[in-house]
Order: C-alpha cells, then sequence, then structure tokens
C-alpha cells in the first residue's frame, strides 16, 4: 500500500482539521462553563464584590498603580467607649426586647425633626466595607408621595400574595394577619426608605467599589431601630418584594442605588396591636467554646 493509499483510507487523517477544529471549540466552551461557574457560585452567595473583583483583576495589569478612594489620613489614640448607658448591657437589651414591630400609626408628626435626623446619624456610624459608607436615607413626609409609595406597594403585594408567594409562604404570615393593604404607608408621619449603594465615584467621577455594600446597610439599619427606639419612636421593617425599581424612579434615586428596606416610623395608635410572641431564649440563641 503507497502512502497516499494509507492516509486516503485513514478516516482520522483525512478528516484532521475537521477533528481539530471541534477539540478546540470543545476545550473553549469548557473553559467557558468553568468562568461560568466560578461565577455562578460566588453570586448564588451574594458575593456581588468578589464576582466583580473577578472580573476587574482579568482586565488589570499587575504593573498598574492604584490610589485609593480615602485620604490617607493621621492614626489618632482611640481608649475605648466614653459614652455609655447608666444601665450598662442590661439597660439596653432592655429597650432593644422593649421593640417590637409596629403595622398602626398615629398620623401626628415626631415633635422635633431633629430626632429623626440624629437617629440617621447615629445609622451611619455603622461599619462599612473600606468605609465606603454606602447608605443613603430618605425621609418622606409628604402625603402625596406616601400615596403614591402606598399604591406602588399595593399594587405588587395584591400579586406577590396572589401568585408569587408559596403557600407555605402565605401559611407563615398568617399568625401576623398581613396582607396586601398597607395602610401603615399613610398612616405613618414618615417613611425612611434605606438604599444601599452598590458602587460609588470617586471626586473625579471615576467609579468605586463599595465591598459588602449591603452587610454595610443591614449594619446601620440595626442601629438606625435601636436609635429610633431610644428616642421613643416606633418602627416597622418592610423589604417591598418587586417594588424596588418603580420606588426608586418615583423618589428620582441614581443608578447606583437599590432599595434595601422601606421603614414607616412614628408613634403606636391607640389601638395597635402586636403578635405576643416569645423570643428565643439565651441558650437556643448562644454557643460559648
Amino acid at each position: 500500500m503507497t502512502t497516499n493509499e494509507f492516509f486516503g483510507k485513514s478516516i482520522f487523517l483525512s478528516n484532521w482539521f475537521s477533528i481539530l477544529l471541534v477539540t478546540c471549540v470543545a476545550v473553549l466552551l469548557r473553559c467557558l462553563v468553568a468562568k461560568f461557574d466560578v461565577a455562578k457560585y460566588l453570586w448564588g452567595h451574594n458575593n456581588e464584590e468578589f464576582v466583580s473583583d473577578l472580573t476587574n483583576n482579568s482586565k488589570e495589569g499587575d504593573c498598574e498603580e492604584y490610589l485609593s478612594a480615602l485620604p490617607e489620613v493621621e492614626h489618632v489614640p482611640y481608649f475605648g467607649a466614653t459614652i455609655t448607658l447608666p444601665g450598662g448591657s442590661k439597660q439596653f437589651y432592655e429597650m432593644a426586647n422593649n421593640r417590637h414591630s409596629v403595622r398602626a400609626f398615629k398620623p401626628h408628626p415626631i415633635p422635633a425633626f431633629d430626632v429623626i435626623e440624629n437617629c440617621i446619624l447615629a445609622a451611619g456610624c455603622a461599619p462599612s466595607g473600606a468605609h465606603t459608607e454606602p447608605w443613603t436615607f430618605c425621609v418622606i413626609s409628604n402625603k402625596d408621595f406616601k400615596h403614591r409609595i402606598r399604591h406602588i406597594v399595593e399594587r405588587e403585594e395584591e400579586i406577590n400574595y396572589a401568585q408569587r408567594m408559596s403557600k407555605q409562604w402565605r401559611s407563615d404570615l398568617r399568625p401576623l394577619k398581613t396582607n396586601h393593604v398597607k395602610s401603615y404607608l399613610t398612616d405613618a408621619p414618615y417613611l425612611i426608605l434605606v438604599f444601599k449603594q452598590v458602587y460609588g465615584f470617586t471626586k473625579s467621577g471615576k467609579r468605586k467599589q463599595h465591598y459588602y455594600n449591603e452587610i454595610s446597610v443591614s449594619i446601620a439599619v440595626g442601629i438606625l431601630l435601636c436609635a429610633l427606639q431610644a428616642a421613643g419612636v416606633s418602627s416597622l421593617v418592610t423589604t417591598p418584594l418587586n417594588c424596588g425599581a418603580a420606588l426608586c424612579r418615583l423618589l428620582k434615586r441614581p443608578i447606583n442605588e437599590k432599595l434595601l428596606v422601606l421603614m414607616p416610623i412614628g408613634y403606636p395608635s391607640d389601638n395597635c396591636l402586636i403578635p405576643n410572641f416569645k423570643r428565643k431564649e439565651l441558650k437556643d440563641i448562644i454557643f460559648v467554646n
């Protein structure tokens, strides 16, 4: 058999180009799938910062010099807390334990608006990733805006209760006696909408990463709740499902902000009722080693 006859009869050799092309395509697809799986895993664990970092690092050269978004300030001595409660941790626990979610408010405004301002200032003292302070607190007292917010929320909540929520979810909410009607959104004298800034901007207008923005803003909301309670102001934390985009447009929030929570605040109405739930005991929430 001649060499030409051998190559002509060999399937693999006669189709070597097609086989090589298919192999290259398969390897490329495998690499893409692997990269997608990493991103999918990280997104599934709410680590959008890591996914962003992964993307950015693949584009950035090792020789580029980076400047901090924070100013280079002097580090000063700190000797611990100097302003404390007279009753210490026990008094703080008693105050926190006295806080309950309120869904029925008096329409009367809080006498001094600086009470709300001080509470938001306290929330703004929360720790944040790389000190980015990725929060915006929108305080709404205008009746027209509150009615428009209520309309947006109730429209979506009616669909949520009818279609989007599972039967188990609706069953779990039954003891709270909630439904799609949210009268507290117009009854409460103030609404605080807390937005997380997914990213920010430097003074030069360059996009600035906000690390752990949702965790940082969630900590700030916790401090806000305690500050309001310390001032004698009741509150309710709500997370309006599928309403974020519409509320952002209504309040003309910038594209880098996303709604985290909506909080009606004020004083409980005279006929306010709350479910008499019992909180978990210390042994159920602590592990000491």
